[in-house]
């Protein structure tokens, strides 16, 4: 599995305005909705109830918000890179400026938690972080 494959170049989003990481959601999640053909308030309630759990801020300025959802078949993935970053109760209390909604399908353990430790194995590495953060399009 590769990052291609459940992200697509026209969801990645650059210079995302949010006031907060509850608007970054509710962004991204219409986004999703859109794209998936889903109503935007399933996503929105998915990613919210996985935050109650535990922030999926990441550190280093990245959050991976995600959730399981019955309609989706295959995992789909939103990226964007804020404007101006957001308090996100990261596990280093640092605010997020990349954030990476990934969306996974109810069934399928073993593929939900590939998609998951790939994206996280990814946003990890300081090259990469260093890039997209200097990227001048979604597609670079």
């Amino acid at each position: 599995m590769k990052l291609s494959d459940f992200l697509l170049p026209s969801d990645v989003l650059l210079n995302v305005r949010a006031a907060d990481g509850r608007q970054l959601l509710q962004d991204m999640a219409k986004r999703a909705a859109a794209a998936l053909d889903m109503p935007e308030g399933t996503i929105v309630s998915a990613l919210q109830k996985r935050e109650e759990l535990g922030s999926t801020g990441m550190g280093n300025g990245v959050a991976i918000p995600h959730a399981r959802l019955e309609a989706v078949t295959k995992p789909f993935g939103i990226l964007a890179r804020l404007k101006q970053p957001v308090d996100f109760n990261a596990i280093d209390g640092q605010p997020v400026d990349l954030a990476f909604v990934l969306l996974l399908p109810a069934s399928g353990e073993g593929e939900q938690l590939g998609a998951l430790a790939l994206v996280a194995r990814k946003l990890r590495a300081p090259d990469i972080l260093t890039r997209l953060r200097q990227a001048k399009s979604g597609p670079e």
